[in-house]
Order: C-alpha cells, then structure tokens, then sequence
C-alpha cells in the first residue's frame, strides 16, 4: 500500500491516548479520514516505535490484535496485520476481543506478546474506528501516539522480504479463564467452588459490542442462570441502542430486563468493555457515583485507608462516605481516565497507597490487576462481592447503605465560539472566580485540580458545581448538583446571569 506523506493529516487523527478517525463514509461533513492504507501505515509506525523502545528488531517482535464489534472493523484490521508483517513481526491475530484483552496480551503466559492493538472508536458512532496501544507497561500516553503519527507521516519504513508469520489465536477463552479463577477464589464457596454464582441469575447487556462472550465463557461455567440477557451478538451497526453505561436509553435497557426475568444483578458493558455498570435485584442503576461508592466498599476491606482517585465531578456525598464511613481518603482529580490513572500511580510511587482509580463514566483500574481500565474485571469484582453477601444472607447493595446522594443533578455544556477556545475558556473561568467571591454562601473549593469547583451553602441551594474546559472539545461543561429541592435551579439562574456578561459563549443548553 503505497500512501503519500503529505495526503493525510496525521496529527487529526490522535485523540489524547488513541487514534480515532471517521472509517466509513456516510455522515455530512464526516469525511473519511481512517482509511485501509492509512491503518496499513500505522501498523508499520507501531513496529517501527516499540522496536526503537524495545531495542529489539520488529522481526523478533511478537504483537496481538483485536477488534470490537464496528463493520470497518476487519477490513482496517487486515490493513494493519498487513503493515506489521510487513515488518517481519510475527502477528497474532485474535479476532473479536476487549480492549482489557488487548493488554492481558502482552502479560498471559501463553501469549507474552511485546504489543498489542486494539481497533475500537468505544461509544462513538458507527462510522468511527480508531486503534488503542499497549505495551506490557500498559496503555501508551500521549505523547507514545504523537510520535507513532510522526513516524507514520514520515512514512520511511523498512519492509522485509519475508512478511512476519500471521498466525490466529483465541485470546478471549484465554482472559475470561482469568476472570473465572479471579471470581471463584475470591467467593471460595464452601459446597460450589467451581459454581459460586449458582441459585444467582444475572442479566448481561452487550449492545451488540464485544462484550457478549462475559455471558457464555465467564457468568455460565461459574452456574450463574444468565436466562433474559440480551444484544450480545456482536453488530456494528449497534441496532438497539449505543453500547455505554453512560446512556440513559442503555441503561433504560438493562434496567427493565432485570426486572422483567425477576434477575438479582445486571451487567451492561460499553463497545470494547473497558468500562462497565450494574443494575441490582430492584432494577436500580450501579453506576456514577453508587458504582465507586460499591467498588471502593470493597477495595477497603481489603485495603483499609487507601486512598480512592476519582474524576472532579463526584459528589460530595461520596466524598462523605469514603471518608467517614469507609475510613478512606477520597482524592478528587481531574476528568480523563488516563488522567486518574496516573494521579493513582503517582501517589503509589511517592508512598501513598491507592488501589482503585475510577472515573464517572465507569472506566475504573485497581492496582491489583495492573491498573488496566478493565470493565469485565470491575464487574468480576462485584460479582464475588454479590456472592459472598449472599452466603451471608446480605445483599451486595448493603455496602452503600450510607451513601448520600444528591437530590438533583444536571450536567450543561456551554459551547465556546471564540477559535481559540481554550484562552477563551480559561479567561471564563478566570472570571466567574471573581463572580463566585462576591455572592454569598458561594466559596471556591480548596484543592481543585481543574476548573473552577465551588459550594453553595445556602439552605435553598445546598450543593455545589463545577465549571471546567473539556479535554477536546470547544465546550464548557457545567456540572451542578444539591441536596435540596430546587436547589439546581437555584445555582443555575445565578451562573446564567454571570454568563450573559461574557462574550463568545453560546448559551443555548439553560433554555434546553
């Protein structure tokens, strides 16, 4: 595949941590830009990068790839094991997979692979498809996916005679092994240690992503009745709503399918299960907020008083609870899961101890299984936990009895017309500091890692908001929450007429 240099632009093409590209065409204004001959590049730009990291030759490099469930997923996908072999690595090919997969790749014994790729655009719509790159180190960061695009923008590779050998294996029997020894180990059942789950039914929600074999190679050895799960066959065209736990048709889903076949836990999963939620036996959401509170429950019986990184938009109430129910410390960071994550390796390495970092959005890494974004790991977590409750006559939702919750909560994005949004957005927010110290019951939260976070202590708001500058996109997302009824309201008309004064803001989202 012959690709000029200067016909693409590469630098488009890197989404923080990932590559994501439009691949299919279709959409207006979407124009292809992730193309075969394009993937075939950056095939050749990974062996080229993790050779030079390594110190090895590419054709003594052994690398797995996979894939989720999107329709341009086996085309780009042979356009890449096209790339690699034609560097003389050696190329497992392990067709439909997760993206925790992907990494558990380079570190499962009977695979040991030097790196690995997985094509997956998450919840983004069906046109998109990207690649995600680990090493045994885990994740590559930013500034790994800002050198592979200017290795494949060079384009001066050297292809051997003798392509790398392709050869086709069966990872995800391999990981879901795992997750079953991981869940029977951690219940221990006294009469059922091979079945810990029997007498339980559990409901799984792939959304026609890659998460539907969680149903058949893990819930069902373990004797779960997994009877009413539903979407798992794998379609790229997701035909019954978009595969992430953070969409409320999704969630709607899995909610009324617990209910309807009577289960005790549903499981949702987003595209490439890296980030996964729950339902318990009532058909109440288990994720935001109760989805930390739950898995830091547990991670503190294990580990008393580790500290739990989140992202900036929990809740105080969680605030609370981690730290005067679980005894733990509760570290507020900044939006990101790479973000999270390496704020908790951070503290690790500087003699902190943090064994969960977790995300909102349901991207959660425990430092006991490398902290890899693992949302089958997550919920195998759960599973153990809803086990052992249940040989103890408890329910596994027990654990966050105390949890207090806001009574309302809303999320506005304010769009940045201005070209360069983020001085726009920073003068913002600049701003609105000097708004906030001139109204009363309003002061800036100590120990803000992004944006500006401020709580309202007025009997008739009582809670609190967050105005911060989106990672990528020209927005401003304005979180706001209260324990009191009205209270958003409340918060929110006073933001308002603090917005109209500023200039290169479209201010739409109050009136939606």
């Amino acid at each position: 595949m012959v690709l000029s240099a200067t016909s693409v632009n590469w630098v488009a093409l890197q989404n923080g941590s990932d590559i994501r590209g439009v691949a299919i065409a279709g959409v207006p204004d979407e124009p292809v830009n992730l193309t075969p001959e394009v993937a075939y590049t950056l095939g050749q730009a990974f062996v080229s990068w993790l050779a030079a990291q390594l110190h090895q030759p590419a054709a003594e490099l052994t690398l797995a790839i996979g894939r989720d469930s999107r329709l341009s997923g086996p085309v780009l996908m042979a356009a890449v094991i096209k790339g690699m072999a034609a560097m003389g690595s050696r190329v497992y090919d392990v067709g439909l997979a997760s993206t925790p997969a992907m990494f558990m790749s380079t570190v499962l014994p009977e695979f040991q692979c030097d790196g690995a790729i997985m094509l997956t655009a998450s919840h983004l719509p069906f046109n998109r498809n990207g690649l995600k790159f680990f090493t045994r180190q885990g994740g590559l960061g930013k500034p790994d996916i800002t050198k592979i695009l200017e290795l494949a923008a060079q384009n001066e590779f050297a292809v051997t005679t003798v392509p790398g050998a392709i050869v086709p294996r069966d990872l995800l029997s391999a990981y879901a092994a795992e997750l079953v020894r991981q869940i029977r180990t951690a219940v221990n059942h006294p009469d059922h240690f091979d079945e810990p789950l029997r007498g339980l039914k559990i409901v799984v929600d792939a959304g026609n992503g890659a998460g539907g074999f969680y149903t058949d190679k893990v819930l069902e050895p373990l004797g779960a009745d997994t009877t009413g799960s539903q979407f798992l066959d794998p379609d790229g065209n997701f035909p019954n709503h978009v595969p992430n736990p953070e969409n409320a048709v999704a969630m709607a889903a899995i909610c009324g399918a617990v209910t309807a076949n009577q289960a005790d836990f549903g499981i949702i999963f987003d595209t490439d299960v890296d980030r996964g939620a729950a339902v318990d036996h009532e058909g109440r959401e288990l994720n935001r907020n109760r989805l930390i509170a739950l898995i830091a429950a547990i991670v503190l019986q294990e580990h008393p008083g580790s500290t739990i990184v989140t992202d900036s938009i929990t809740s105080d109430g969680l605030t609370r609870f981690i730290e005067q129910d679980l005894d733990g410390v509760h570290h507020r960071f900044k939006r990101g899961y790479k973000n999270v994550i390496n704020e908790a390796m951070r503290l690790n390495e500087a003699g902190q101890e943090s064994w969960l970092a977790i995300e909102t959005s349901g991207h959660g890494a425990m430092r006991e299984n490398y902290f890899l974004d693992d949302g089958a790991y997550l919920v195998s977590k759960l599973l153990g936990e809803l086990a052992k409750a249940r040989l103890s006559g408890k329910r596994l939702t027990d654990l966050i009895a105390n949890l207090q919750e806001p009574v309302e909560s809303q999320e506005l994005r304010l769009k940045i017309l201005e070209p360069d949004f983020k001085t726009h957005g920073n003068q913002v927010i600049t701003q609105l500091q000097t708004f906030v110290a001139e109204q009363p019951g309003w002061a800036i939260v100590p120990n803000n890692y992004e944006g500006i976070r401020v709580a309202c202590t007025n009997a008739n708001e009582d809670g609190w908001f967050l105005l911060r500058l989106s990672l990528h996109d020209p927005v401003l997302p304005l979180n706001v929450e209260s324990n009191v009824e009205g209270g958003v309201a409340q918060i929110t008309a006073k933001l308002q007429a603090f917005f109209t004064t500023q200039a290169g803001l479209d201010l739409s989202a109050f009136q939606s």
